[in-house]
């Protein structure tokens, strides 16, 4: 397989992922552990698991 980065398919996850990064930051501090960490690690997950596929 081609590298995983050249997939379009991952390109657009790594583009939300951004996008929740940059959204997230404006949420109150009180969220960090709670609703902001979740929102987070899911996005960082469709990227990472599109990535270990073969």
């Amino acid at each position: 397989m081609t590298d995983f980065k050249q997939l379009k398919v991952w390109q657009k996850a790594h583009d939300l992922t951004l996008a929740i990064y940059r959204t997230t930051s404006t949420f109150p501090k009180e969220e960090l552990y709670g609703l902001t960490s979740q929102m987070r690690r899911s996005a960082v997950s469709i990227g990472s698991n599109l990535a270990g596929t073969k």
